[in-house]
Parts: C-alpha cells; sequence; structure tokens
C-alpha cells in the first residue's frame, strides 16, 4: 500500500482497525509466560481465527502480531539473535492466511527509555527499530503501526526507523492517562505536532481509557491535526467479577460511544483492551452510513517540545523566543560551553522561561568546540527539565542534523537562507525532521541593500522550501533588523519586510537587539521600534526576556491588537509582577537551600553539593531529615500536581541516591547515632506480565522516602512473592501488571496469602489498566502513580505501628 492509497482510503471512509488480540490468543490457549510471537509461529490456527473473525467483523486493516518483536522484548526471552526471523515469518504468516487483507506490522516499546533522560542512546533505539521494520517488509507487510507507546522520544525513534527505511503508511497511537498526558509527562496535541511534521500518516490514542475520555483527546487535536486521528479505546474500565477480568462496556454500548468519536474528529477508529470480534462488528454496524470528518486544521501551524507546544501565526499571541543561550559575547557560556558544565545552561534556561520566554533560541557556535556534540548535549540537558519548545541556531549542517535528530519535538530552524549553502545542506535536514523555518533574506551576495532585493530572496527560499513540501505557514520570516548606528535608513527597512510578510499572513520574527546595536540607551530604542514593529504585524521576536521594559512592551501589544487572552495577561501581569531570581541572586542563597534546589532540580553533582554542605558544619542527620526528605517529597507533590513529569521524578530521585551514598556512611557514626530500620515492602510484577518500567520508579521513589525495597523483578509467581515477605519480614507487598491478560494474578497473589493466612499483610496494586473498584475488589489498595504508591505505603506503616 502506498501512502497516498492509504490518504485516499482515509479520505473515503472511515477505517475500522481490529480489537484485542492478546485477550483473544489466551482464550485459544496461549499461556501466560511465553514469548507471544514465537507461541503464534507454533500455533498458526490460533492467530489465524482471531484475525479472520476481525476481518468478517468489518475490519479494514489487521495487525500483524510482532508487538513484542523488538530486539529488546525478545531479549526477555533469548531470542534475539532470531529477531529478524521472527519478524519477517510473522509478517509472512499473517500473509499466507490472508493475502488480499490490509496487514500493518506492529512496533511496539521496547521497555527502556531513551535518551535525552534514558539509558538507552537514541540512534541505538532507531537500529532496533529499523531492524525491526526491515524484517517486516522483508515479510509483505502493508504498511507500519507504531502503537501503545508513552514516550514521545521512542516514538520519534520508531518513526524515524521507518521512514529511513521505506515510504509505506504509518500510524502512530499513544497511550495517555487521566489527565491527558502519557507517563512521561507528553500531552496529545505536542506528540501530534510532533508526529505528523515527522511524516507519520495518521496519529491518535489506544488503551488505558474507554471512548468518552478518548474522545476529548481526539477533540483537543482536531484543530492541529494535517493527518487523520485514530481512536482505539478499551472497552470502559476493568474490573472483577467471578474471578475473571470483565470491562464495563458490552458491545453495542462500546460501539455507541466509539461511533461519537467521529464528531470529534476521529476517522480511524477500532478496538484495544476487553474488545473482542463482537465489539468489532458492533462498531462497524454503528459507523455503516457515518462520513468521515474533514481533516481542515483550524491553527496552521506551531512548534512544540516532549510536554508542551505553542502555536505560531500572526493571529496567535506574541511569541518571546528568549536569547541568552547564544555564547556570542558571553564569556561565562563560552567558559561552561567548553568545559561541558550545564549548570549555567539549565539556569538560562530556566530563568528565561521564568521571565516569559514561549522558545528557547539555542545556539553552540563558537570557537575551540565541536558544535555538534555540544548542541546535542545542551539540548539533553534543556528536555529534561524545560517544557520551552527549542529554536535550534546553527549554520552548519552536521550540527544541525545532529541536534534535530535528537531534539523530542517539533522545532523551529534558525535560518535557512538564500544563500547556495544553506539551501542545499541545510534546508534538506531541517525538513526531514519536520522544523518550522526561519527565512532570512540573505543571499550569497551578502545583505540585499534594496527592501525589493530582500522580498525576492524571500521568494526564492519560498520556492526552494516548496519542493520539500513545506508552505509558507510553516515560516518565519525574520526581517533582517540591522544597527540603525550604522545605516539610518535600516529600521525602515525592517520594517518595511514585516509588512510584507504580515500582508501575506505570514510570521515575522527579528532578533530585536540588532537595532541599537552601539547606541546608547540601548533598552529605550529596542522598547520603541518594537513597538512600531507590533503595529506593522510582527508576532515573534528573539530577545532578552529579562528586560522588563520589553515584555511589558509585548504584553501591552498583545492587549491592544485584541490577541486571544492579551486583557486578560495585561491585567494578570501588572496587577502583581513577581520578579524571577536571577543566577546571581541564587548563588547568594542560603547552603540549605542551595541543597534544597539541587536536589529539586536533580543536579549531577549532588555528591559534591553535599560534601559542601558537611564541609559547612552541617551534620549527615540534618541534611537527611530537614532537607533532603523535605525536598523530595516537594518532588513527589510537584508530580501529582503535573508540574513534574517522570523524566524530572527519575533525575530528583538519582539526585537523592547519590546524597544518600555519601550520608549513610555517616549517620551511625554521629554520636549516639545508628541507622533506623527502614519499613520494607515486596515489590513485584505479577506472573506472566514482563513490563516493569512503573514498578522501578516505584522502588525508586519508595527507597528515597525511607523503604527498603525488596525487588523481585517481573514475570513472578505468587509463591516467590510470598516467600519473599515470609523472609524479609515485609508487611507490604506491591504488585504490578500493565495487560488485562495478566491483571488478575494480582487476585492470585491475594487469595493465596489468604490460604496461607497471612492477614497481616497489606496489598499496593497498580498498573495501566487497573482501577480503584478493582483494587477493591481484590482486598487491595489502588496506586494510580508512583508518588500514590509512596502515601499508601506510608499510611499502612503508621496504622500497623499503632496497632
Amino acid at each position: 500500500m502506498t501512502r497516498d492509497e492509504f490518504r485516499a482510503m482515509a479520505a473515503s471512509r472511515l477505517i475500522r482497525l481490529d480489537g484485542a488480540t492478546g485477550t483473544e490468543l489466551a482464550k485459544r490457549g496461549m499461556p501466560g509466560g511465553v514469548c507471544p510471537e514465537m507461541w503464534i509461529l507454533e500455533n498458526p490456527d490460533a492467530i489465524n481465527d482471531v484475525q479472520t473473525r476481525y476481518l468478517e467483523a468489518g475490519s479494514d486493516i489487521i495487525y500483524v502480531p510482532s508487538f513484542g518483536g523488538n530486539r529488546a522484548k525478545l531479549t526477555e526471552f533469548g531470542l534475539e539473535s532470531r529477531t529478524a526471523e521472527i519478524n519477517r515469518r510473522l509478517a509472512e504468516l499473517i500473509a499466507s492466511q490472508h493475502p488480499e487483507a490490509l496487514r500493518f506490522g506492529d512496533l511496539a516499546p521496547t521497555g527502556q527509555f531513551i535518551d535525552p533522560g534514558g539509558d538507552l542512546p537514541f540512534d541505538e533505539a532507531v537500529a532496533i527499530f529499523r531492524e525491526q521494520i526491515e524484517a517486516l517488509i522483508a515479510g509483505g507487510v502493508s504498511g507500519l503501526v507504531i502503537e501503545t507507546m508513552f514516550d514521545l522520544q521512542e516514538v520519534r525513534a520508531a518513526l524515524l526507523a521507518a521512514r529511513e527505511v521505506c515510504d509505506l503508511p504509518v500510524m502512530v497511537t499513544m497511550t495517555f492517562e487521566p489527565g491527558g498526558r502519557t507517563m512521561t509527562g507528553c500531552d496529545a496535541i505536542s506528540a501530534l505536532l510532533t508526529v505528523q511534521s515527522l511524516g507519520a500518516d495518521a496519529f491518535g490514542c489506544n488503551c488505558s481509557t474507554g471512548p468518552l475520555a478518548m474522545k476529548e483527546l481526539i477533540a483537543a487535536m482536531k484543530p492541529f491535526a494535517r493527518i487523520p486521528l485514530i481512536a482505539k479505546p478499551n472497552a470502559g474500565m476493568p474490573r472483577m467479577e467471578g474471578g475473571k477480568t470483565v470491562f464495563d462496556l458490552a458491545p453495542q454500548d462500546f460501539a455507541r460511544e466509539t461511533a461519537a468519536i467521529v464528531e470529534a474528529g476521529g476517522s480511524i477508529l477500532g478496538g484495544c483492551c476487553g474488545t473482542s470480534p463482537e465489539y468489532i462488528a458492533a462498531l462497524s454496524d454503528a459507523l455503516r452510513s457515518v462520513r468521515p470528518p474533514e481533516i481542515r486544521p483550524t491553527v496552521a501551524a506551531a512548534v512544540s517540545s516532549a510536554r508542551q507546544y505553542r502555536e505560531l501565526t500572526p493571529s496567535a499571541p506574541f511569541a518571546v523566543i528568549g536569547e541568552r543561550l547564544n555564547p556570542t559575547g558571553k564569556k561565562a557560556l563560552q567558559e561552561a560551553l567548553r568545559e561541558q558544565d550545564m549548570d549555567l545552561v539549565q539556569d538560562l534556561a530556566q530563568e528565561q522561561v521564568d521571565n516569559g520566554a514561549h522558545l528557547l533560541d539555542v545556539n553552540c557556535g563558537m570557537p575551540g568546540i565541536d558544535e555538534a556534540a555540544t548542541l546535542r548535549r545542551v539540548i539533553s540537558e534543556i528536555c529534561l527539565f524545560g517544557g520551552a519548545p527549542l529554536c535550534i541556531d546553527t549554520t552548519d549542517a552536521a550540527a544541525a542534523e545532529a541536534a534535530l535528530r535528537l531534539y523530542p519535538g517539533r522545532a523551529l530552524f534558525n535560518s535557512i537562507s538564500a544563500e547556495r549553502y544553506r539551501l542545499e545542506k541545510l534546508l534538506p535536514v531541517a525538513a526531514k525532521y519536520g522544523a518550522m523555518l526561519v527565512l532570512l533574506p540573505l543571499t550569497d551576495q551578502g545583505i540585499p541593500a534594496t527592501l525589493e532585493e530582500r522580498i525576492a530572496a524571500l521568494e526564492t527560499i519560498l520556492q526552494e522550501a516548496a519542493k520539500y513540501g513545506i508552505g509558507p505557514e510553516d515560516c518565519c520570516v525574520d526581517a533582517l533588523a540591522m544597527t540603525a548606528a550604522a545605516n539610518p535608513e535600516s529600521p525602515d527597512l525592517t520594517l518595511g519586510m514585516i509588512e510584507y510578510a504580515a500582508q501575506r499572513n505570514m510570521n515575522t520574527v527579528c532578533g530585536l537587539s540588532n537595532i541599537s546595536y552601539q547606541l546608547p540607551k540601548r533598552e529605550i530604542a529596542n522598547a520603541a521600534f518594537l513597538g512600531m514593529a507590533i503595529g506593522r504585524g510582527l508576532n515573534m521576536a528573539i530577545v532578552n526576556p529579562s528586560s522588563e521594559r520589553i515584555m511589558d512592551t509585548i504584553c501591552a501589544g498583545d492587549m491592544l491588537r485584541g490577541k486571544r487572552e492579551g486583557m486578560q495577561q495585561y491585567l494578570e501581569r501588572f496587577a502583581q509582577v513577581e520578579k524571577a531570581p536571577n543566577r546571581q541572586e541564587k548563588s547568594k542563597l542560603p547552603l540549605e537551600e542551595q541543597v534544597r534546589l539541587a536536589l529539586l532540580h536533580g543536579s549531577s553533582d549532588m555528591a559534591d553539593c553535599v560534601q559542601t554542605a558537611l564541609a559547612a558544619g552541617f551534620t549527615p542527620a540534618q541534611l537527611v531529615n530537614d532537607i533532603l526528605i523535605p525536598a523530595i517529597t516537594e518532588v513527589g507533590q510537584k508530580f501529582e500536581e503535573k508540574t513534574y513529569f517522570l523524566p524530572q521524578l527519575v533525575r530528583s530521585a538519582d539526585a537523592m541516591r547519590q546524597a544518600m551514598e555519601v550520608l549513610n556512611p555517616l549517620l551511625s557514626q554521629e554520636p549516639g547515632g545508628t541507622v533506623a530500620a527502614r519499613p520494607k515492602i515486596v515489590l513485584a510484577t505479577v506472573r506472566g506480565d514482563i513490563h516493569d518500567i512503573g514498578k522501578n520508579i516505584v522502588g525508586l521513589m519508595l527507597n528515597n522516602n525511607g523503604f527498603d525495597v525488596i525487588d523481585l523483578g517481573k514475570d513472578v509467581a505468587a509463591e516467590k512473592i510470598l516467600a519473599a515477605a515470609d523472609e524479609s519480614g515485609a508487611k507490604i507487598i506491591g504488585l504490578s501488571a500493565l495487560m488485562t491478560t495478566t491483571m488478575q494474578e494480582m487476585d492470585g497473589v491475594i487469595q493465596l496469602a489468604r490460604e496461607q493466612g497471612r492477614g497481616d499483610l497489606h496489598f499496593i496494586v497498580g498498573g495501566a489498566v487497573l482501577t480503584d473498584d478493582y483494587a477493591r475488589s481484590i482486598g487491595a489498595e489502588y496506586a494510580p502513580d508512583a508518588m500514590a504508591t509512596v502515601h499508601i505505603a506510608k499510611k499502612l506503616t503508621e496504622n500497623d505501628k499503632k496497632a
């Protein structure tokens, strides 16, 4: 199937996908704990029966059962050397059974976190998915689907692998939790913006929730969507009934609620956990006379990070691009980049965001460093904590490739000019990674002297960009602000360029401070010119957001021009202005506050920070009880409030680990000091389930909050779990399961404990498919996330002490 054929199909009618596969195979005899991919190859009649019934129910596309077929997952079963063979044979098997059907090869998570923020290098992740994709193509798949993803960077790795290997249609679905974000904090709109610019042919959601919640996500994405939207919801929420896992929605109810997603903008529909061929048949009936929604985005363009997006259109509020992450003329930043000291980089990034920057310009062009490697390092550091989208600023093609390949979002690229080098070397790179473009009206002859010549240069760039499918809406015209000190006509030329682009309804941007170079009282000149430029249509600027005069002017401009929320922002800003502390002020903070901030920010030199505090006279007990424990508790609160997300949680937890490695040996040496016994807790992913990322994060947070964690790993039998509790004396057991096919194993563990007379044990359960009602039905406490587990474990421990 070609991408054009897929687009035509999606435009002409609603596309129906299949439903759950794992539970259907379990009904046909697949036991828990086996490698599903190998079991299918050994029992081909089972998958044939499942997919035949889905096709008879109306499915237009069936998934090749290669969900766990990547090398990282097959390693769990010692099958990594057979990765290519297994995937090729699976694709060939489904092709032989259903030669007329559309068969999409299934790509799913590796189970590892990817750089930035994870241990798996990004290009290694790309290679893992490339190996699987090449084998699926060799087996004859019609297309590819990347599904059940929670990490946008892993989606990017799989999608880039696909686009570098083939031109087949690629669908992408991610799993969003209540609140509309993935486990790593990615929201649906940011994810959509990233994947559609990177070449996905459809995007949406699967698993974790029922149709009603998924409808809200689809509706939120529709104004930004240039590609079809997918919804593959669960059959409601699970519960235990008669010792079995059942879901809320019957087939007809599921069909009615899922069909309503079309009104919200969904045009590719199917089912996930709890669904079966009966559900897809009911859905097909409900969709029989329904036409697909028209794809017509009302938001022309936007950029994104992994956790935040920013609309960039002339009608949107003014976009401030922070200028301070550029080493030109900044000796401290130059030195920091040479020494690979990222603390200053993080401080400058955070200060600019705190002061109102919506994007951050990142430039590492300076002598004496590897620009590509440094740019990657800077981007990694900023992305771990920062949410603001980035403007990648470089004229070096290798640096552009390195930065845009790693960046987990849709970047703004600064810049493409009419110079031959940039058109031939930079434009293809920026286009490959889906970046929005800053267009700079320069030519190989230099800076055009007249407005007409600048317009001609701009038109040349637009013509070249169009060859890569990049339209004017994805471009921002740099109006080329030059110093008035050298040429008094420069400001008028810049304003003329702004007005020309604005009349074409294009974004306009300029490096504001250039206009006042070598003039006295530069801030006054900058602010005056800014007001004039806003009046001509300027809607973006690269500025220092710590300048209150500039930020006040921008705020007033949005209010006076009637921009969305402009009046509200104006009133909020001038009713009470709170100035963020700058870096110098932070360095003057008391040492205990510096330690606290180091942990909150997940400082990589946390151990050195603790050593400094010890040398200054703080005792180990003071550091632990008065600073570190309150700080890690604050991290947990931020995570619960959704102001921190998984990367920050993990990084702060690692900083806590560094601190305790220094302090633990010292605690027992203090006068009369003994280390208090830590309450024990056993953690395990239940039998048949090999997913353990969530459990590992829970263990990290429990350890940092004073618990002694006995982690048994994944696919653990009930007998082993209870034996570990007995041997260690633990009174709390935490159980994890990600799949509906394995969640009933939790009940098995609890029932076995009751049979053994272990009424003293407490059980906490968690996992993407679980609910509080389900937990209560099996006699357990439900923890929706890591910090909830900590709170419950503390409560249970305190209750036991009182008893």
